[in-house]
């Protein structure tokens, strides 16, 4: 199977392409800085031309921000490159990727969306704003392509990345940010992938629609 990760240098798209090319597949990456894999220079930003093969069985679409302010200090910049990134950037790339997956007859699109969604959280107005589209659209897509491409959406809490260094930049950091989730702990990014790597999977072909959060217990539980 030929997938394309869009953010394949780092973090979960990096060990989704890892884990996919460990399986045995093809991987081609679009992001701005090089991977190991076959790759091509791509701005979610600013969208240019992809280079896509004829036949593609999966995209992945990782491109993420961690904006987090207090509502009255957000400009509108902010709110619109946002929403450029994560819901723009991902229906510009589908549209690109489309034809391409119409001759797969198996495709899937994975897209990542935040628990910050459902659950609401102090100075995530921007980034809730911006995934809040990814599922709509997560579930739009999934009734438009069916039954030929499934479409799912995975949202993630905290996970140990790049992006969210900051946050867990230091033991009292991370110790405060394990404490918040039910299960103690803050996400692995081979954790995420490995739940990644099986939506993608022939294995998952009964599942579409879905946005799935891998969260360690945030979204739904609240411990006595």
């Amino acid at each position: 199977m030929t997938h394309l990760i869009i953010g394949g240098n780092s973090g979960i798209g990096k060990e989704i392409a890892a884990q996919l090319s460990q399986q045995g597949h093809d991987i081609l990456t679009a992001c701005r800085n090089p991977t190991d894999y076959q790759h091509q220079t791509y701005d979610a930003l600013n969208p240019t031309q992809l280079e896509l093969p004829e036949t593609l069985d999966s995209l992945v679409y990782c491109p993420g921000s961690i904006t987090l302010k207090p509502f009255h200090r957000l400009s509108e910049a902010d709110l619109v490159e946002e929403f450029r990134l994560n819901a723009l950037g991902a229906a510009t790339t589908i549209q690109q990727a489309l034809p391409s997956l119409k001759k797969s007859g198996q495709a899937s699109i994975l897209l990542f969306s935040t628990v910050a969604v459902q659950t609401g959280m102090n100075f995530h107005a921007s980034i809730a704003m911006a995934k809040g589209a990814i599922e709509g659209l997560t579930r739009s897509l999934a009734a438009e392509f069916a039954p030929h491409i499934r479409v799912n959406a995975i949202a993630p809490s905290l996970n140990h990345t790049p992006l969210a260094s900051a946050l867990v930049n230091n033991e009292a950091k991370q110790k405060a940010a394990s404490e918040r989730h039910p299960l103690k702990a803050i996400g692995d990014p081979a954790d995420t992938a490995a739940l990644a790597t099986f939506l993608l999977s022939p294995q998952a072909k009964w599942i579409t629609g879905q946005i799935i959060h891998a969260d360690g217990g945030l979204s739904s539980l609240r411990p006595l």
